[in-house]
């Protein structure tokens, strides 16, 4: 059982339909007469709003001056052409779970859920509207629910869909971006940047949801689990509505389907195993690009669960 569930103890979750004061007294500027799905999908994930705090002014460092991670912590990076590669440790996601940065003039913000195990990177602008994000606190089919600061319009991680509030409805783009261990970022960008410790009080590089990846079932999720026997835990590489679980990429180093050619690229350390991140079992790391141009792919890497419960019909690539 994870550290987390522990801390939690006996805490009873409600669902935050059941409580609407409490909605309206912390969410006074969301719209709730908008929403695109059922409020009682979402549930209190412990902390209220900014309870887990996003970073607003991230700060870099060079990666030959970087002496703090070690060589297989997972990093997520992305590469944009005319800029200086960046790495973004999750071990700050483990504390804070969103960045907001700005790369070569494209305002993005970088993002990951760790009950999801989903990492991507969004452009933060709506048309012509910069919009910042936030943690609300709140979790729909255990994945994070950001919400945006100018707006306070609600926002599912997973998927980068506005569900509730003045955005419900609108999508933010994904950019394509990848995780991937330090010591693999680092030897093909020696003139990269790193994200440096947002809060230098805070000890990170501690994983708070041991074991996790080896739960039998995800935390706070009463969903569908996923067909054909998967284990809901199971790491699988979503493209779209279509998901490659991560064991059969282990057995065909690369797979050309769909348009798309995804190629084991190593391994790095599970950010979701042991205490101590770098410390933790060797997961794959995955490069997905498109099969004629050779152009990196906006995707993701998330649990089975996470993938059935948010692509209901999705198509699973097995054999």
């Amino acid at each position: 059982m994870v550290r987390f569930l522990l801390a939690c103890g006996i805490l009873v979750w409600a669902t935050l339909a059941s409580a609407n004061p409490f909605l309206t007294a912390q969410w006074p500027n969301t719209d709730f007469s908008k929403t695109t799905v059922d409020l009682n999908e979402i549930r209190s994930g412990g902390p209220g709003k900014d309870g887990i705090m996003a970073v607003w002014s991230p700060r870099f460092v060079e990666v030959s001056k970087e002496k703090r991670l070690s060589p297989r912590e997972p990093v997520i990076a992305f590469e944009r052409k005319g800029q200086r590669s960046r790495a973004y440790p999750i071990r700050y996601f483990m504390v804070h779970e969103i960045v907001n940065d700005t790369v070569g003039g494209v305002p993005v913000a970088v993002t990951f859920c760790p009950l999801c195990n989903s990492a991507m990177v969004f452009d933060r602008r709506i048309g012509s509207k910069l919009r910042t994000f936030g943690v609300s606190g709140n979790l729909r089919h255990s994945d994070m629910v950001m919400y945006d600061r100018e707006t306070e319009s609600w926002w599912q991680q997973a998927i980068g869909k506005g569900i509730v509030g003045t955005h419900a409805g609108d999508t933010l783009r994904q950019l394509p971006s990848w995780m991937e261990s330090w010591e693999a970022f680092a030897a093909r960008n020696p003139d990269g940047l790193v994200l440096d410790a947002p809060n230098p009080r805070i000890s990170y590089g501690s994983n708070p949801y041991v074991n996790y990846d080896s739960s039998a079932r995800p935390f706070l999720y009463s969903g569908e689990l996923p067909p054909n026997g998967i284990d809901p835990m199971a790491r699988v590489v979503r493209v779209g509505n279509k998901a490659w679980p991560l064991t059969r990429l282990a057995a065909e180093p690369e797979v050309v389907e769909a348009g798309v050619r995804l190629s084991w690229a190593g391994e790095q350390a599970s950010a979701l195993d042991k205490a101590r991140i770098g410390r933790s079992k060797s997961v794959g790391s995955i490069r997905v690009r498109d099969a004629a141009t050779g152009k990196d792919i906006a995707h993701d890497v998330m649990f089975a669960f996470a993938f059935h419960a948010f692509y209901p019909n999705g198509n699973w690539m097995v054999r």
